[in-house]
């Protein structure tokens, strides 16, 4: 399979340059030139596989030559060894409605299916290639400790985590802080999610600096990672087996409900796409009026959505707007100016595959309690996001996702029932380890310099 960037369709690229470049040098986004579909036939025959099996079939297509099929199942089953459940996800029936648990990994959240696997590739590919790798990631919570948990102690191989200092929960903060390994590097910056990806996309641009530390990067905009996350939209539709389900996503970055757009784009018959926000709603006052205009970013008690410029929504906007690169330049550059807004056949066009409606504080707290109230189960504050914009939306036969472990986002759930939920007990010793991280200031020279001289 051969990649293109959304700025620039004129060059073809390999799955190991995507991979471990992240963007590309125009600063677009990798995609692939041409997508698989499965038909009727093909679609009955990966639904009578299990987690393991269906990822092989499914990731396999992607990866081209950068590695054979063998070592491919080899690294699929041992990413998914250590996880909770033994399909790796879990679903349950409510109502007329499933929620599908994607939090069994090691750090409680959805970015470990994707990320467990990626550590294992980079691992693999320094073996087999004798090379050294600098990751540099930002995180609005729970993409770091996910990203730690996959690369720590692995040889030939630092991490730099930037996340907003004092705006994530203290369990996400302490995931990725109390851990010790010498390859693992916690920086906090003075200023919100959107300063941390800027600063990573700013080192991206800087070839010379990339260049100079073997850059890489396993934000969401990783292919890669979309590519892991298509595995479980595939999954749960065939486990529940039946026509026309939806998915109502918890959505930050646009990275998890794309991927679902590519399953769909696969083949799997999916009726509509749900970007469910909280109140940093740009993607759905986007999606439901055609407005791409960032405000201020609010803190909120769902601290992994408080994101405005979704990075991933340039990928869908290249589709959009009829794979033309020069004019997703052009719209980049007015997302900048904050000036962009999506044209009306555009968003008529959008609106055939995504719906999308957003929760304040107060909606969330609420579903989190009524939820419990009439389910017996402990949902997230980004779950309840998903769950009450299906129900403000009336929608049923609705799979929504759950990309949290309750027990991360302990004051919102004690404000919601008057309950704590606790850590697994196998993670229990964050509590007590002493944390390890610096303070850094939003500035893009000193964050280059902490990296340099780190390494």
């Amino acid at each position: 399979m051969n990649y293109i960037s959304t700025r620039n369709s004129g060059k073809k690229t390999s799955f190991e340059h995507v991979f471990l470049k992240g963007l590309s040098e125009e600063g677009g986004l990798f995609i692939p030139e041409k997508l698989k579909k499965f038909d009727y036939k093909e679609l009955k025959e990966l639904s009578k596989l299990d987690y393991r099996n269906l990822a092989f079939h499914i990731i396999k297509l992607f990866t081209g030559n950068f590695l054979d099929e063998k070592n491919l199942k080899n690294l699929i089953d041992k990413s998914y060894s250590n996880f909770r459940e033994e399909n790796v996800v879990k679903i349950s029936k409510f109502n007329h409605n499933h929620i599908l648990e994607l939090y069994h990994g090691p750090t409680l959240a959805f970015k470990d299916i994707a990320m467990q696997l990626i550590g294992n590739f980079y691992e693999y590919y320094l073996q087999k290639n004798n090379k050294k790798i600098s990751i540099i990631v930002a995180t609005s919570g729970d993409t770091g400790a996910a990203a730690i948990d996959a690369i720590r102690g692995k040889k030939n191989i630092n991490i730099f985590v930037l996340h907003p200092h004092n705006k994530i929960s203290s369990v996400q903060r302490k995931l990725m802080t109390t851990t010790r390994d010498a390859n693992v590097y916690n920086l906090a910056i003075e200023g919100n999610f959107d300063d941390c990806q800027n600063l990573v996309k700013s080192m991206f641009s800087d070839i010379t600096f990339a260049n100079s530390i073997n850059m890489s990067g396993v934000n969401s905009i990783n292919w890669a990672r979309i590519v892991a996350q298509t595995v479980y939209y595939f999954y749960s539709y065939f486990q529940i087996g039946k026509q026309n389900i939806s998915f109502s996503v918890p959505t930050g970055n646009f990275g998890d409900v794309y991927a679902g757009y590519i399953a769909k784009k696969m083949g799997l018959p999916i009726s509509k796409l749900i970007v469910a926000t909280n109140q940093n709603d740009i993607l759905h006052r986007a999606i439901s009026k055609g407005d791409y205009k960032s405000s201020k970013v609010q803190e909120t008690i769902s601290p992994s959505m408080d994101i405005q410029v979704a990075s991933n929504f340039e990928r869908l906007l290249y589709d959009l707007y009829d794979k033309n690169c020069e004019k997703v330049k052009n719209i980049m550059n007015s997302i900048k100016d904050n000036s962009f807004k999506i044209d009306q056949d555009k968003l008529k066009d959008l609106q055939i595959d995504f719906v999308s409606e957003s929760l304040n504080e107060n909606e969330i707290i609420t579903t989190i309690k009524k939820f419990y109230e009439e389910n017996k189960i402990v949902i997230d504050p980004h779950t309840a996001i998903g769950v009450g914009a299906v129900e403000k939306l009336n929608l049923s036969d609705v799979v929504i996702l759950s990309t949290a472990h309750p027990c991360k986002f302990p004051v919102a759930i004690e404000k919601a029932i008057s309950k704590i939920e606790k850590l697994p007990e196998s993670l229990n010793y964050v509590n007590d380890k002493e944390e390890k991280f610096d303070v850094i200031s939003n500035d893009l020279e000193k964050v280059k310099d902490y990296v340099l001289r780190s390494i």
